[in-house]
């Protein structure tokens, strides 16, 4: 698939690199575990589908998480660089992302989304995506 000038493929290890900078630059201030290349080695491993990147001109653009417990979807740490914005590149990952819960019978997707980013919420919301106001999140780190 292909937007504003980005290509959006599976993740290769080859790019762990890449998105680690690019999370670095993009990270949510609500994400509360540490970034590493051990972290995304492992995700490309066991779910080498669920990292999708955004290239353009053979460099990482964007980046997301799409994952499934083979039930329920989730996305998580979109990220689009700065000068890519506004271009269709956030869009594409998440069609990306959607069409290929889809295929795996995914038929329910969440994306994780702080409650206080607006800009983040207003890109979900755009996207088609309905604040979910009944369920909550319980979490604990391991």
């Amino acid at each position: 698939m292909s937007t504003g000038g980005a290509a959006i493929r599976s993740a290769e290890r080859a790019d762990v690199a890449a998105v680690l900078a690019l999370w670095t630059h993009g990270r949510s201030g609500h994400a509360s575990l540490p970034d590493n290349a051990e972290a995304v080695e492992r995700l490309l491993a066991d779910r080498p589908d669920a990292l999708l990147v955004a290239e353009a001109d053979g460099a990482v653009v964007g980046a997301l998480i799409a994952a499934s417990d083979g039930w329920r979807g989730s996305m998580y740490r979109l990220t689009v660089a700065a000068a890519w914005r506004r271009r269709g590149v956030g869009r594409a990952l998440v069609q990306e992302g959607e069409r290929r819960l889809r295929d795996r019978g995914t038929p329910r997707i969440t994306a994780l989304v702080a409650r206080d980013d607006a800009v983040a919420r207003g890109f979900w919301a755009a996207v088609g995506y309905a604040d979910d106001r009944e369920i909550g999140r319980f979490v604990r780190n391991a």
